[in-house]
C-alpha cells in the first residue's frame, strides 16, 4: 500500500493519472539522469575537455545501463542523494579510461535538477494538449447550449439570470490564460542546471560557459548560468500548476452547486452510493475541489522551499522533492477529470 493516494492501489483510481505518473516514474528519473550524463560527454569531448573515446563509450553505456535499485536505495539513505551512487554504478559500467570521465565537472544536483527540468517540459507538453482539448470542448458546449439561461447566484445566493455561454467564459477563459503563461514560461524557465561543486564550474575553466551551452543544445533546453540555489522558476512552475487545478476546481464546485439545485444540468455518469441506490454523486466534480485546495497548500510549500542557504541547500531541496511531484500529479488528475466530466455534460440551462 502508497502513503501516496496518487499511487495508492485503488485511490489512484479517483486522483491518479498514468500518462502523467509515468514521467515520475523512478524510470523516467533514470532515463533523464541517463540523458545528463550522456550529453554532457558529448559537450565535453566536444570542448576538448574529455577524451572523444571515452565520450563514446559513456554514451554507449548510457544508452542501456539499468542501475542496481537496491543500491541506489541504500545509496540515498546514505548520502541524502541518489546520484552518488549512480555515478558510481555508472563509471563502473563504463569501465577502463573512460570511467574517470562520467560525470567530469558536474555535480550531484545539476544532474537532479536539469532530470527534473526534462521531465517538466514533457509535463508541459501534456497540460498544453489537455488545456487545448478543454477549451474546445468548452467551446463545443457554448454552441448547443450557449444562448440558454442560467439562474445567476452571487454570494450563493439567487440574483438575476444570465446565458450559459456567461457562465462557460467564466470556466474556459482562465484556461487560455494558462496555456498562454505555460507559453511564456517555456521561453526560459526549463533551462539546463551545470555548476558543478559549487556553482562555478571550476573545472572546465575558459570552456565552462561553452560546455554548458552545449549541454543545453543536446538536452533541447535553455542555456542559462548556474541556478542551483535559485528556485523561483520552479516556484512560478508550480503556481501555474496550482492557477490551472484552481480554475478547473471552480468549475467542479459550479457543476456540483448545479447537480445539488437540480433542473439546469444533466450530467450522465456520476457515483454510485453504498446506502442509497437511486443517487449519481457528482464525483469528478467534488474530486476537482479538493485538488485544487491541495495544490493551494502545497504552492506555500514550494515558496517555503526557495530559501536556500548559501550555495546549496539539503533541507529545501528535499522540501522540493515531495511538494513538486504531487502537485504535477494533482494537476494532471484535475485535467483528466475535467475533460471527462465535460463529455458527461448532457444538458444545461433552460431552453
Amino acid at each position: 500500500m502508497s502513503v501516496s493516494a496518487f499511487e495508492h492501489p485503488f485511490l489512484s483510481g479517483l486522483v491518479g493519472d498514468d500518462e502523467t505518473g509515468k514521467l515520475f516514474s523512478a524510470e523516467a528519473e533514470i532515463e533523464a539522469m541517463l540523458a545528463f550524463e550522456a550529453a554532457l560527454a558529448k559537450a565535453e569531448a566536444g570542448a576538448g575537455v574529455i577524451p572523444m573515446d571515452a565520450a563514446e563509450r559513456i554514451l554507449t553505456v548510457c544508452g542501456s545501463f539499468k542501475p542496481d535499485m537496491a543500491g541506489l536505495h541504500k545509496g540515498t539513505g546514505r548520502d541524502g542523494i541518489v546520484v552518488a551512487e549512480f555515478v558510481k554504478q555508472l563509471r563502473a559500467a563504463a569501465g577502463g579510461e573512460a570511467a574517470q570521465y562520467v560525470h567530469f565537472g558536474a555535480t550531484s544536483q545539476d544532474v537532479i535538477d536539469t532530470a527534473l527540468v526534462i521531465r517538466l517540459k514533457q509535463v508541459r507538453g501534456l497540460f498544453d494538449q489537455r488545456l487545448s482539448a478543454l477549451e474546445k470542448a468548452f467551446v463545443a458546449i457554448d454552441r448547443n447550449f450557449g444562448a440558454r439561461t442560467l439562474m445567476g447566484h452571487t454570494r450563493m445566493q439567487a440574483a438575476v439570470p444570465i446565458t450559459v455561454s456567461d457562465r462557460i467564459r467564466a470556466w474556459c477563459e482562465p484556461l487560455v490564460r494558462h496555456r498562454r503563461r505555460l507559453d511564456a514560461f517555456s521561453e526560459h524557465g526549463f533551462a539546463v542546471q551545470f555548476g558543478g561543486a559549487a556553482g562555478t564550474l571550476d573545472k572546465l575553466g575558459a570552456k565552462a560557459a561553452g560546455v554548458r551551452q552545449s549541454l543545453a543544445f543536446e538536452l533541447l533546453l535553455a542555456d542559462a548560468p548556474q541556478w542551483q540555489s535559485q528556485r523561483d522558476r520552479l516556484a512560478e512552475f508550480a503556481g501555474i500548476l496550482a492557477l490551472i487545478s484552481g480554475s478547473l476546481g471552480k468549475f467542479g464546485q459550479d457543476v456540483a452547486l448545479l447537480a445539488e439545485m437540480g433542473g439546469e444540468m444533466e450530467l450522465a455518469g456520476g457515483g454510485g452510493s453504498s446506502a442509497m441506490a437511486h443517487k449519481q454523486n457528482p464525483v469528478a466534480a467534488e474530486v476537482l475541489v479538493s485538488l485544487a485546495r491541495f495544490n493551494a497548500v502545497q504552492l506555500s510549500g514550494m515558496q517555503q522551499a526557495m530559501v536556500h542557504e548559501q550555495e546549496r541547500s539539503g533541507a529545501a531541496w528535499t522540501l522540493e522533492w515531495l511538494i513538486l511531484p504531487p502537485m504535477v500529479m494533482a494537476t494532471g488528475a484535475s485535467l483528466r477529470l475535467a475533460a471527462e466530466l465535460v463529455d458527461n455534460i448532457r444538458s444545461l440551462g433552460k431552453g
